[in-house]
């Protein structure tokens, strides 16, 4: 359930990349709970039971739309937002999921068309600290990145993308760990493990499985907040 559904009148879509911009750079070195406070929304005692809390928080600031649907948080400017929890040396503390993972009729599929490049061709990055020993409500939010792959990160995310899409297609789902890939893992995603989903067995045999997300690597996201921001090695 969105916690959106609670609160304020949701702020207007931005209407350009600089709007959207104004609207990150006017959030930094608010706490949490201070947004919250704007939003009518109230702020969790932990997020262990509300895990898209901080995420949803900032969509709902700035005024993003599609949520969880396979185009970008705001489709008309072309952007992902995407929220990451950082210690105070700014290192990320968890890995960045990306999309669901299809895994059925994915034979032929390329790069170019893939929902990963599509949502990682912009994204405006939002640092928030994530230390558990900062109260919910107490984590400040950090300051704005916009960001597009240069042509090695693309490489990169490109090569990992083919060979777990690779896996897929020869029926390797379920060997795939979240060891594989430099910069992108291949992992399940569900709540509980009863939520299954077909994809395709060794022998080409139809199967069920847990749901599988592409999730960005903590050292690429560290790297990456590391040279925009010249953050301690």
């Amino acid at each position: 359930m969105s916690i959106i559904s609670r609160g304020a009148l949701m702020p207007a879509n931005p209407q350009s990349e600089q709007e959207l911009l104004s609207r990150a750079y006017a959030m930094a070195g608010f706490t949490l709970a201070q947004l919250a406070a704007t939003a009518g929304i109230p702020v969790p005692r932990d997020l262990r039971r509300d895990k898209g809390w901080t995420g949803q928080l900032i969509e709902w600031q700035l005024g993003a739309s599609a949520g969880s649907r396979p185009e970008q948080d705001f489709p008309d400017l072309g952007i992902e937002l995407k929220t990451i929890p950082v210690d105070p040396q700014g290192r990320p503390l968890e890995t960045t999921f990306v999309c669901v993972a299809p895994l059925i009729g994915v034979s032929g599929q390329r790069w170019e068309e893939s929902n990963v490049r599509n949502k990682l061709s912009r994204v405006l990055w939002i640092p928030v600290e994530g230390s558990r020993d900062i109260p919910v409500g107490d984590r400040r939010v950090g300051m704005p990145l916009l960001w597009s792959p240069n042509e090695e990160e693309e490489g990169l995310l490109r090569q990992d993308w083919e060979e777990l899409m690779d896996m897929i297609v020869l029926g390797e789902v379920e060997q795939i760990s979240a060891r594989h890939g430099q910069v992108l893992q291949l992992r399940p995603k569900a709540a509980n493990s009863k939520a299954l989903t077909r994809a395709i067995g060794r022998n080409g045999q139809p199967i069920m499985t847990l749901p599988r997300g592409f999730y960005l690597k903590i050292e690429f996201t560290h790297q990456l907040l590391q040279r925009h921001f010249a953050l301690p090695l």
